[in-house]
Formats: C-alpha cells, structure tokens, sequence
C-alpha cells in the first residue's frame, strides 16, 4: 500500500529517536552490568529490547506504506557517565520521543492515517506510562534517598 511520504519521513524521524534511545539503553545496560549494578542491568536492559520492538514496529509501517527506512541516523543519542546522568539522560530521549510521537500522531490525524495513528498511540503509551514514568521514579529516589543508598538498592 503507497503511503504518504509526509507520514513516511516523520515515521523516520521518530525511527532516528528508537535507535538512538536503543543504542543508549545498550550502552548504559552494559556499563550498569560492569559497574555491579544489577538490578540497574536488568531494568535497562529491558528497557533495550523494549526499544528495538518500538523500532521493529516502525518498520513494519514503514514497509508496509512502501517507504524504505533509514536505518543509519540517530537523533537524541547522549550516553551518560555515572548513575544519574545516566539516568536523566535516558529520560531525556523519552521525552523527546513522546514528544515526536504526538507530533506524528497529530500528523497522521490530518493525514486521515488512522492505523499509523492507532499503532503510535500505543507506543506513545509505553513510552510514558513506563519508560518515563519510571526513569522518573529513579531521579526521585536518588534525591530522597541519597545516591550512596541508591546505588546500594541496585547491587
């Protein structure tokens, strides 16, 4: 099915955000891992794989509209060096992905594309509701908690 190009180019935009935000969650997973905090890996590395399925789905349409996907550019990508920067460097890429999202979501209601909307809806969902929401969370605790006890609560 010939999809509009207009969706096609925004769906690579926000397909720049996935794999920039995948990388990062690569890299920020295996540091966790070295660094012995585990329960840090295990979240991150989670949050990784979540990323590549939003990726994945990106590409479908993508496919599907006929379009071909840009699988080279990155757009957010800003890799931390120690817990916290880690961590609100994650949140910023969720934000800004959220943000394309109901960019792209906006676009594609004026572009009567409903199921790229419908699709985005849900990742936009996930995006918020855990990714964020979580990341959130952490930055929370390390200023109520200290970041000695923090990191202590990862091992």
């Amino acid at each position: 099915m010939q999809g509009k190009k207009v969706i096609i180019d925004q769906l690579n935009a926000l397909l720049a955000y996935e794999l920039a935000a995948m990388d990062q969650y690569f890299i920020h997973s295996q540091m966790y891992q070295d660094w012995g905090l585990n329960k840090l890996y295990v979240r991150i590395s989670h949050e990784f794989d979540d990323e590549k399925g939003h990726a994945t789905k990106l590409i479908e349409r993508m496919l599907f509209l006929e379009g071909t996907p840009n699988m080279v550019d990155r757009d957010g990508l800003m890799i931390g060096t120690d817990v916290p920067s880690m961590l609100e460097s994650d949140l910023r890429v969720e934000y800004a992905v959220a943000q394309a999202l109901k960019d792209t979501i906006s676009l594609c209601e004026t572009e009567q594309d409903y199921v790229t909307r419908d699709m985005l809806l849900v990742l936009l969902d996930d995006t918020e509701m855990d990714h964020a929401y979580w990341l959130e969370q952490q930055i929370g605790l390390i200023k109520r908690l200290g970041l000695s006890n923090y990191l202590q609560s990862q091992m």
